[in-house]
């Protein structure tokens, strides 16, 4: 018998995780952010939230598929976090992905990140400091 891979985080489905990388440009095109929310829960029951170092592991699966499928795949922070967001709600995790603007050097910057237990998940550096938050999903 075959496991989903809802019920195996530590194994995201490659090709529909890429496929849904790839399409985020297209689907910013088509849908207003406030209407992402629709395309990025998953229908039906959650499976039982995963460990965090089951999260952890899944964040680095995606990150590393994201790395090996460029440049089908652009790099940025709306194509990781949308795509973060959509695998680790369906792998059950308590997640929200959050949008900001804020001065970078001399200009204006926009960012988006997933928390995860009130913190920001897998960021370099913590963004709410340089980041004032502009909406957030869910």
């Amino acid at each position: 018998m075959r496991t989903s891979w809802s019920r195996r985080p530590e194994a995201a489905p490659p090709l529909s995780t890429v496929l849904f990388a790839a399409a985020v440009p297209l689907l910013l095109r088509w849908r207003a952010l406030t209407r992402l929310p629709a395309v990025l829960e998953p229908r039906g029951p959650l499976p039982p939230p995963p460990s965090p170092t089951e999260v952890w592991s899944l964040v680095a699966r995606v990150d590393h598929l994201l790395a090996a499928a460029r440049p089908l795949v652009r790099s940025g922070c709306l194509v990781r976090g949308l795509t973060l967001y959509r695998v680790l709600r369906r792998a059950g995790a308590e997640v929200s992905l959050r949008f900001g603007i804020g001065p970078m050097e001399d200009r204006m910057a926009a960012h988006c990140w997933i928390v995860y237990q009130g913190e920001p998940l897998a960021e370099p550096r913590d963004p709410r400091p340089l980041f004032a938050e502009t909406w957030s999903i869910p």
